[in-house]
């Protein structure tokens, strides 16, 4: 089964920039989007075979997810049944014969780790909807998760450590009141993600990749940082332990444009 999860920064916007030409070249099983910025119907986007789920944000322009599938699926979920993450369309489930695919937009903690508690609660909360999940059957997990877990999955770790978004060159290290703190490699959001993977989950391209660098998934778009390459991997397929040896490929797909983030792809055989 081909996979395909892309953070598109606007499905409108990147409508204009190839979307719809890329997800016929891709000709994904399911493919999962984040960050739409939209409602339903705000998009002229249907493509022949495939089922489509949204799930708008409350707020208009903002956030949201939404999944094209070949297969119909058994059932939709959307959200992670908590009230609190409810209001901004941060995940969709679709349950299969042998596996949920649930794709979701983690919050991002935003300047000055201003939403680094709310991103703690939704980490832990994310956690437990995945165990639950995963006591019925396998769960292959993609999105934005807006973390880079490890020095190697970014261009610049040292400058970088709890200020996200940012190159070596862009952060003033002399006047840290200079200095924007975004999330993104701060040690409270990469300890959840190792949580996350402590508790029975695999990094599908770490499992193929282990070492590979220069691997990113994300460039700011300031200072040319995707023509430099100095980008962050913060897009991901994350599997259950015990689907991993079925894991055909995982990789990122850089030559493709229309967003700040570039596709990731997962093949599995389930």
């Amino acid at each position: 089964m081909k996979l395909i999860s892309w953070n598109v920064n606007g499905l409108r916007a990147c409508l204009k920039k190839g979307f719809a030409e890329a997800f016929a070249t891709l000709d994904a099983d399911a493919f999962c989007v984040q960050e739409t910025k939209m409602q339903p119907g705000q998009a002229e986007f249907a493509p022949e075979g495939y089922t489509e789920y949204i799930y708008s944000a409350e707020k208009k322009g903002y956030s949201g997810t939404a999944v094209w599938t070949k297969q119909q699926p058994l059932s939709v979920s959307y959200g992670i049944g908590v009230e609190e993450h409810s209001h901004e369309g941060r995940a969709i489930t679709l349950e299969y014969p042998g596996f949920y695919l649930v794709n979701v937009y983690v919050p991002n903690a935003q300047e000055g780790l201003a939403r680094i508690d709310y991103r703690m609660r939704w980490e832990d909360d994310l956690r437990r909807y995945l165990l639950e999940l995963d006591a019925k059957k396998p769960v292959v997990l993609c999105g934005d998760m807006n973390v880079a877990h490890n020095e190697i999955d970014l261009k610049n770790p040292g400058p970088n450590r709890g200020a996200a978004g940012f190159s070596d060159q862009e952060i003033d290290l002399k006047n840290p009141s200079t200095n924007h703190m975004n999330a993104g490699f701060t040690d409270q959001e990469r300890g959840k993600m190792t949580e996350l993977l402590a508790a029975g989950f695999t990094d599908t391209f770490r499992c193929l990749h282990p070492d590979a660098t220069g691997a990113y998934s994300w460039w700011s778009m300031r200072f040319k940082a995707r023509e430099r390459n100095a980008g962050w991997r913060i897009d991901y397929f994350i599997v259950s332990n015990r689907v991993a040896d079925r894991i055909r490929e995982a990789s990122i797909l850089p030559d493709i444009y229309g967003s700040d983030h570039c596709p990731v792809l997962l093949d599995i055989d389930l």
